[in-house]
């Protein structure tokens, strides 16, 4: 009998380590507000949905206050493709035409954020979608320079100049988990709408509520310190460090790059660029003792 025992046994002390080692992080966490940008690739794959939805819903069950921001690039450009409207990339940002503002209005808000509260709400029936146009949730102004400075027309694109967080704040005091789509009021031109970077929009709120973490899901490990050298890959990394290296990064990662440093530089105490191809990716860098991808501290 005791060598039928044994392996469930030693399966179930493995679960009971795994647990306790999650103990302090739960500890630290407890009570804060840990602000989580979805995107890249795992927003159209179901199965990752699904395991996104349960580390939320164990983030809110644990007493963490977790905030979900999105975007939506696959869907968007999926929606573009199939009603013939030109788009492209400059300087890592969607170039946003008139046309294609509405559709990204539409996708974000009526598809996006209904699918992703639909799926937390079957594990956790408290979440919530809000738009960033929401009780002036995020105020922008349309962005004219790349990283460098250099002038760039990206069309309806915003940099956010201002957040009021009272809508979300609402929802966090109210037990809910608050899903928010990265659109924002134009400040120049009252009832347009800006096309605004997930990240950088997450970064934002993550300073504005005084979130304790902000953590990105992308379609890479982290960061490189020398891209394409994946030796080079680095699991922590100062501001000052990032900020040297921002230059050399590949367009499509200078915007979380900058989300990072913003989120740090705003008084976020950690910001961390995590794979989100991988399965709860999110509980493995918040409740496990290595993390998991890059981390951007002071």
């Amino acid at each position: 009998m005791a060598s039928s025992t044994l392996p469930w046994l030693a399966a179930s002390t493995a679960k009971v380590e795994t647990l306790i080692e999650a103990l302090p992080w739960m500890q630290q966490y407890r009570g804060e507000i840990v602000v989580v940008k979805f995107g890249g690739n795992a927003m159209i794959d179901p199965e990752l949905i699904e395991a996104f939805a349960q580390d939320i819903a164990f983030l809110r069950y644990a007493g963490v206050k977790p905030i979900v921001v999105h975007g939506g690039g696959p869907h968007i450009s999926r929606m573009l493709d199939r009603l013939g409207i030109e788009s492209e990339f400059r300087a890592g940002y969607r170039y946003t035409s008139g046309e294609a503002m509405e559709v990204v209005r539409m996708v974000l808000g009526g598809q996006v954020a209904r699918e992703l509260v639909s799926a937390i709400n079957d594990v956790a029936p408290v979440a919530t979608g809000t738009s960033g146009e929401d009780a002036g949730l995020f105020q922008a102004r349309r962005k004219t320079t790349d990283a460098a400075g250099n002038p760039v027309d990206l069309g309806h694109v915003g940099e956010i100049v201002a957040v009021n967080p009272q809508v979300v704040a609402a929802d966090i005091a109210a037990g809910r988990i608050p899903v928010v789509s990265t659109i924002a009021s134009d400040v120049d031109q009252p009832r347009k709408a800006l096309n605004i970077n997930a990240d950088r929009a997450a970064a934002a709120l993550a300073v504005a509520l005084g979130a304790r973490k902000l953590v990105m899901l992308t379609d890479v490990e982290g960061l490189y310190r020398n891209w394409p050298d994946r030796s080079s890959f680095t699991s922590t990394i100062t501001s000052d460090e990032l900020r040297e290296l921002l230059p050399s990064l590949e367009s499509g990662m200078i915007p979380k790059a900058q989300a990072c440093l913003e989120a740090v530089d705003g008084g976020v105490s950690r910001a961390t660029i995590i794979d989100g191809r991988v399965a709860h990716s999110t509980l493995l860098e918040i409740f496990t003792t290595d993390g998991f991808g890059t981390e951007v501290s002071s």
